[in-house]
């Protein structure tokens, strides 16, 4: 795998400086530029977790992904950096407040001059690090801080007009990507799973996000939001003109 031509995936290029700065700049370009999305799923292509697949999937097919492909990829471009960087799991909160399956999303943390949560596989959230000293941080997305349950495990937070809700809990035990596999498995199959129903691809912007659900386009901009139904004809052409996905990707 060429860490270089990953980096110029998402518009960057090789930094041999390893502090926060640096690593805020690259997460936030990762995800402005390769989107969450979940088309293998809905159309029943099978995700392993192994890297030069995701590799060959991201980088050279131009594609996106779900937590397992897009932190595991990004946790190794870290690692090749120089970054003290591990996987860890975590468990979702649901908007409704009911807890999805154990341990089945993915994401990054990086030890620097403190250690911070890093994840570029979750969707709709921070664009940078946030630290695990509890300290706020606030982007276009929302205002994140990090909660120690005391037990061995953290609480991500987010904030939006004084509305606050967990969005995952998560421990730092270390974890190999082949430890989702029971995970990954699951979010390609189960019914209780949110990957499973309707194709979903967003990705985030300078100001916002744009997000495909289904048939429906929504785009944010600050307190803006545009929502329109797509034809079918419209659906592709989005995916190509928003997300850079064209339909030979998808085979």
């Amino acid at each position: 795998m060429n860490k270089n031509k990953y980096l110029s995936r998402f518009y960057t290029k090789l930094n041999v400086d390893i502090n926060i700065d640096t690593l805020a700049e690259l997460q936030s370009l990762h995800m402005q530029h390769i989107p969450f999305e979940n088309l293998d799923v809905i159309r029943r292509t099978p995700i392993y977790l192994n890297l030069e697949s995701i590799y060959k999937k991201v980088v050279n097919r131009h594609r996106g992904g779900y937590c397992y492909e897009l932190n595991g990829l990004f946790h190794w471009l870290l690692t090749e950096l120089g970054y003290n960087a591990k996987l860890v799991a975590a468990t979702v909160q649901k908007p409704d407040g009911t807890w999805a399956k154990a341990d089945t999303h993915a994401a990054i943390i990086v030890d620097l001059n403190e250690t911070y949560l890093v994840d570029v596989g979750f969707g709709d959230s921070t664009l940078y690090p946030v630290s695990l000293s509890e300290r706020p941080h606030t982007d276009h997305s929302g205002t994140y801080h990090i909660e120690s349950r005391g037990d061995g495990f953290y609480d991500l937070l987010r904030n939006i007009d004084d509305n606050e809700r967990t969005l995952y809990r998560f421990s730092t035990t270390e974890k190999q990507l082949i430890d989702f596999h029971e995970g990954c498995v699951y979010n390609q199959v189960s019914k209780s799973s949110t990957f499973t129903h309707d194709d979903l691809v967003t990705i985030a912007t300078p100001r916002g996000r744009i997000t495909l659900s289904g048939t429906q386009f929504i785009q944010s901009d600050r307190d803006k939001k545009l929502k329109k139904d797509l034809t079918a004809e419209e659906k592709q052409l989005v995916l190509k003109t928003a997300f850079g996905i064209y339909p030979e990707s998808l085979n």
